[in-house]
């Protein structure tokens, strides 16, 4: 059978057990046709890159799912009618990604990053320097020289 990975976003406002449900009505679905789902992750709620429907943010659910196009087209059908759904994309293809998702790998490695204490301003993952703007010390821009004071009576075109 073909396979595909479904991804669902629903309204920030809708709450974490709403969007379970959700979910769990498009497992249904899908396994009342004849498929299966590999592999349901929920991403959590995370900004959008513009706003949708008046939401800038949404909860992100992804699917692995394995079964004829019917599916496909029975839950898309679904989630235009649900009114949580922000959008939807389904992609086919030719194997399904065992393990963690790109998405949550990425999650991962932020957790491990923020308990080691990097981000901006900061020391790199090394230890060493080259934060944004922590890493300026004295000498960033060399020596000017001593200053000279500035006469009271001098005109700007004097100077």
């Amino acid at each position: 059978m073909p396979l595909y990975e479904h991804v669902f976003l629903a309204r920030q406002d809708a709450s974490t057990q709403q969007v379970e449900e959700l979910t769990t009505q498009i497992t249904g679905v899908i396994e009342q046709l004849g498929g299966k789902v590999a592999k349901t992750e929920q991403w959590g709620v995370r900004s959008l890159t513009y706003r949708m429907n008046k939401n800038r943010k949404a909860h992100f659910v992804f699917m692995n799912i394995d079964g004829p196009a019917a599916i496909v087209a029975e839950i898309e059908r679904q989630e235009r009618i649900n009114e949580d759904v922000i959008r939807y994309i389904t992609v086919r293809v030719d194997e399904l990604e065992e393990g963690p998702s790109a998405m949550m790998r990425k999650a991962d490695r932020d957790r491990d990053r923020d308990d080691r204490g990097g981000g901006f301003g900061g020391r790199d993952r090394d230890g060493g320097g080259g934060g944004f703007r922590g890493d300026r010390e004295g000498g960033f821009r060399g020596d000017r020289g001593p200053r000279r004071p500035r006469d009271a009576d001098a005109t700007p075109a004097e100077e």
